[in-house]
């Protein structure tokens, strides 16, 4: 089975990650690693405009990780995660929404530089 995009992640998402106890950081990864082969939104939804989240429910915990898509490459397709959260509540934040499209215009900022 090949797989359909790439995931990198930017320096806040790989702090959140290794803030996570083993556990829970290896099936936020078995999660986004199984994202990349099947279509299902229990995994990886929209959230609104371009951002999008890799979701994560595990010890009755609510784990987010933010991203966003970059096909500006014709080889590879990647999925940017911009940084994570343990959720509370049902919906994602707004400030935390404008935060990953914040990192978003940075990254695309500084990759065309």
């Amino acid at each position: 089975m090949i797989s359909k995009y790439n995931v990198i992640f930017l320096m806040e998402a790989m702090e959140f990650l290794e803030k996570l106890d083993d556990k829970t950081r290896d099936k936020v990864i078995y999660n986004i690693d199984k994202s990349r082969y099947v279509n299902d939104p229990k995994l990886l939804k929209k959230l609104e405009g371009e951002i999008w989240e890799f979701r994560t429910r595990f010890n009755k915990i609510q784990i987010r990780l933010l991203a966003f898509w970059d096909k500006s490459d014709q080889e590879e397709t990647l999925v940017v995660s911009t940084h994570g959260i343990v959720k509370k509540t049902d919906k994602v934040p707004r400030k935390e929404i404008d935060k990953a499209e914040k990192l978003r215009q940075e990254y695309f900022e500084n990759k065309n530089k």
